[in-house]
């Protein structure tokens, strides 16, 4: 298949999870349109039920992943030690929240690499936001005690180059 060759569709298909960031600040400027990015994410209805949070203190990050490791039982856990997280939230009521933070997250990572911004889902807190520990530190930085998180972008520039040709497969069925 030969795809269609334009700066989106070359971000697209060459936007990859990064697992290692270098210790180095990522601009405000470049957060500020990353976030941009995640606000024009599509929402059931265009309710926009969500919240974005952006940490950047890497401590108040590391606290973070050791309440999860704790809750989870993952020794080492450290999310990565990115350089900041995107923390998507959105009303536990809403019948669209899981999908919309979803939507939310792809923004935020194809924006992101379109930058030079690696970026990783990070899934643990679905099932245990509401936990004390986990809970406590969303509360403390603005997370809203009625919002779920489904999942974080944890964000950083790569530390290495990333794996080109990773083979995408699945199927593709045209039902003219």
């Amino acid at each position: 298949m030969n795809p269609i060759t334009n700066p989106v569709m070359e971000n697209l298909l060459t936007r990859r999870s990064v697992r290692a960031f270098l210790d180095k600040p990522i601009p405000r400027e470049e957060l500020d349109a990353i976030v941009k990015a995640a606000l024009y994410a599509p929402s059931g209805m265009g309710r926009q039920t969500w919240q974005f949070t952006v940490v950047t203190d890497r401590a108040k990050i590391q606290a973070l992943a050791a309440a999860v490791e704790q809750e989870l039982g993952r020794a080492g856990y450290n999310m990565y030690e990115p350089e900041a997280i995107i923390i998507p939230s959105n009303e536990k009521t809403s019948p669209y929240g899981m999908e919309d933070n979803a939507c939310a997250l792809e923004n935020i990572f194809l924006a992101a690499w379109s930058l030079g911004v690696g970026s990783v889902w990070i899934n643990q807190l679905r099932d245990i936001c509401d936990t004390p520990s986990v809970r406590s530190l969303l509360t403390a930085w603005g997370v809203p005690e009625d919002h779920t998180v489904y999942g974080i972008a944890a964000l950083g520039y790569p530390a290495g180059p990333a794996k080109k040709d990773v083979a995408k497969t699945g199927t593709v069925v045209f039902a003219d």
